[in-house]
């Protein structure tokens, strides 16, 4: 049994476009303490003759590789986007998580900032001012001219879609109301 009334077609089902992240590009500095930190223990390790500096060695080694490596790893896997071809799924946040969605048929505007690295890796942040106290911003993602396209196509279908079933669920009521007259 469906909501929509008699001769409406059914709306089409909600499908994923995207699924995003932030640019992996955030895990470059990261990487490079993993690496840098992993390289020093490699070399230490046994060169002490006390257990303690030893105790001491690993110690720094796991929580330099916990707070500057894992952390943001962390961060950056709990931000997530999801764009459909009904609404845009905004996650993010670690200890406390946070869910926002946005429908295309509301409308919206689209801009595309980018600074000069996000430039030269195609990547940039997507604003989108949906009337809101504040615009939602899609930072650093991928591709960033090709998600400001695609979101600019599914807002113009959607509100397309919608309107034409306005239109169709108001042809199909055949009573005519006269204001004014009992």
């Amino acid at each position: 049994m469906s909501n929509t009334p008699e001769g409406v077609p059914a709306p089409p089902p909600e499908r994923i476009v995207a699924r995003l992240r932030p640019n992996a590009r955030a895990l470059f500095w990261p990487s490079i303490v993993l690496i840098a930190t992993c390289g020093a223990l490699g070399y230490f390790v046994g060169q002490f003759d006390e257990v303690w500096e030893n105790v001491l060695l690993w110690s720094s080694a796991a929580a330099l590789v916990l707070l500057l490596f894992l952390l943001p790893l962390a961060f950056w896997l709990s931000t997530r986007y999801t764009i459909t071809t009904r609404r845009i799924i905004l996650r993010h946040g670690f200890f406390i998580r946070v869910r926002q969605e946005l429908l295309h048929s509301r409308g919206y505007d689209i801009s595309l900032k980018r600074n000069w690295l996000q430039s030269a890796f195609r990547s940039g942040d997507v604003r989108i001012n949906s009337g809101l106290e504040r615009p939602v911003v899609l930072k650093d993602v991928p591709k960033a001219d090709l998600v400001q396209r695609a979101l600019n196509d599914l807002m113009e279908n959607s509100q397309t879609v919608v309107g034409v079933r306005r239109q169709q669920t108001e042809s199909v009521s055949d009573e005519t109301t006269v204001w004014g007259s009992r």
